[in-house]
């Protein structure tokens, strides 16, 4: 009869025990997460772990890691690339808080059909990816995703969301961020971007590994008339000003 309470009172402590580790986990986590946001609201961004991924595989096909990257400020940055990211990644960028649900069912909808895998992403969700974790593909990756999302969107102001999507990105095999991109393909600074160069690098996004802003495939030609087509028709992005809820008004292709 001792043994047994005995046992049961082991049993009991080494669950209150595991219990009280994974609370001071969460709240470990908790703690790091947010002052990790915090700080990178006013720091630039030079490393993500996407980087550290492409220098690993780049050294183990024996070869030197290219990592092209500049941080410019967004003032640094033409107005025709912003527009072009809203218009062909996420048109509700200034209105919605992180997430646009109905992107979302409709790529879950396209990928139950078997066809080509599309995701469903905001550039906030898109820079919370490529700035705080690894791009595999999970629903852990997701929730996490989802997590610092929310905490971007909370922490950061839409400004500075779009100022460290345009600079941590890649935009090709090697090249990170709008400036590093500009001088490649174009031979010119963010700054000096014209809405045609921005609409070309807009275009290669899907998958900058694969496609040239400088040398575009026939289907990047099309996809960049249908950018430079949109970014007319789409309200000016606007910083300082309070957008204005509107519906979405076009089509347009996701990334995980």
């Amino acid at each position: 009869m001792s043994d047994k309470i005995t046992n049961s009172k082991t049993k009991k402590g080494f669950w209150g025990r595991f219990l009280k580790l994974l609370r001071n986990l969460f709240f470990l986590f908790l703690i790091v997460s947010v002052s990790w946001v915090v700080i990178d609201r006013f720091v630039p961004i030079y490393l993500t772990p996407l980087m550290v991924i492409r220098s690993v595989e780049a050294i183990a096909d024996g070869e030197s890691p290219k990592n092209a990257k500049q941080w410019v400020p967004i003032e640094n940055i033409s107005h025709n690339m912003v527009q072009a990211v809203v218009s062909s990644e996420d048109n509700l960028f200034q209105t919605h808080h992180g997430f646009s649900f109905g992107d979302i069912t409709k790529a879950f909808q396209h990928n139950q059909k078997g066809k080509k895998v599309r995701g469903g992403s905001t550039i906030s969700q898109q820079t919370a990816k490529n700035v705080f974790l690894f791009p595999q593909r999970s629903y852990i990756r997701k929730g996490l995703e989802a997590y610092f999302t929310v905490l971007i969107e909370l922490i950061w102001s839409k400004e500075r969301i779009m100022e460290v999507y345009l600079n941590v990105i890649e935009m090709g095999d090697g090249i990170y961020g709008i400036e590093a991109a500009s001088h490649e393909y174009f031979g010119v600074s963010a700054s000096e971007l014209s809405r045609e160069q921005a609409a070309a690098i807009a275009a290669c996004l899907p998958n900058p590994r694969k496609y040239n802003a400088a040398h575009p495939s026939g289907y990047i030609q099309w996809r960049k008339a249908k950018i430079v087509s949109l970014m007319g028709k789409l309200s000016p992005v606007d910083f300082n000003k309070e957008p204005v809820q509107r519906k979405s008004s076009h089509k347009h292709k996701k990334r995980r």
